[in-house]
């Protein structure tokens, strides 16, 4: 019993560093994402970049979660508050992506080649895979719901960051200004599609 408690912790500990390491990584993507988008005009990385500082409201909720995790009583409470703290978020973003987006292309807004925001859509493509995997296997460690969601989430980032550079791409090869808020309008169902799971408290785990 006392070695199963002691390798929890260590697990637990694990779990706590890639959340340290999700908020500091995501904290700086977020600056980037949405200073390169408001000088490019950019819709899409502009949501990339609220998208990354929801993902670092999560991880601090996580870490909360985490520092309780010996207390079995309050663990399923505090599974379910961090899920649906962070499903308000996405829907939120989601609903400001889609107006803006949709704004931008019924108005035939440009905006401008962003150089920044596809290095760092090159960038989130190569860490995001390699960061949920990891958080995917102490989740599964603890059998936690809301570290389940965390990793999905994650996993989700790398979409949206192939999205982003999908979007970026096209509007400074070829000029299509289209390509942003199309590439915006695409992120909308992913970031939903999170943010009614946690409300309900859905997870892969359920």
């Amino acid at each position: 019993m006392v070695e199963t408690a002691l390798s929890r912790h260590a697990i637990t500990q694990r779990g706590i560093k890639l959340e340290y390491f999700t908020i500091a990584w995501n904290s700086v993507e977020g600056i980037v994402a949405v200073v390169a988008g408001v000088v490019a005009g950019s819709i899409s990385l502009v949501g990339f970049g609220v998208d990354s500082f929801i993902e670092v409201t999560s991880g601090a909720v996580l870490l909360w979660r985490m520092s309780i995790d010996a207390e079995e009583r309050q663990r399923e409470r505090a599974e379910q508050m961090t899920l649906r703290i962070v499903g308000a978020c996405f829907l939120a973003l989601a609903a400001y992506v889609g107006y803006e987006a949709l704004n931008n292309l019924l108005e035939k807004r440009t905006s401008e080649p962003s150089l920044p925001g596809i290095i760092l859509a090159c960038a989130s493509l190569v860490v995001m895979p390699l960061l949920s995997q990891a958080k995917r296997r102490v989740a599964t460690q603890l059998k936690s719901a809301s570290l389940h969601s965390d990793a999905k989430q994650t996993e989700f980032c790398t979409y949206l960051s192939a999205i982003l550079l999908g979007g970026l791409v096209l509007n400074a090869a070829f000029g299509l200004w289209w390509a942003d808020p199309i590439a915006g309008l695409v992120m909308v169902p992913i970031i939903a599609r999170e943010g009614v799971e946690g409300l309900r408290g859905d997870t892969c785990c359920d």
